[in-house]
């Protein structure tokens, strides 16, 4: 059980520093895109939070 924890919070320390890579490196950048997604509808967000979540479990089928 133990494992499984780390393995949890080692995923979760991934997402913050790949996440925080983009606004490190290039805030502009970082500040364009986000004011262009806060213009997009609601569908469009889930249809892109769906695709994101589906790339998710297969590479994480893939790597497991």
């Amino acid at each position: 059980m133990g494992i499984v924890w780390a393995d949890l919070l080692a995923a979760i320390a991934l997402v913050l520093i790949i996440e925080g890579m983009l606004p490190f490196l290039n805030p502009g950048s970082m500040r364009q895109m986000l004011q262009t997604v806060s213009q997009l509808d609601d569908r469009t967000l889930r249809i892109m939070g769906l695709v994101s979540m589906v790339i998710g479990v297969v590479l994480l089928t893939i790597v497991r």
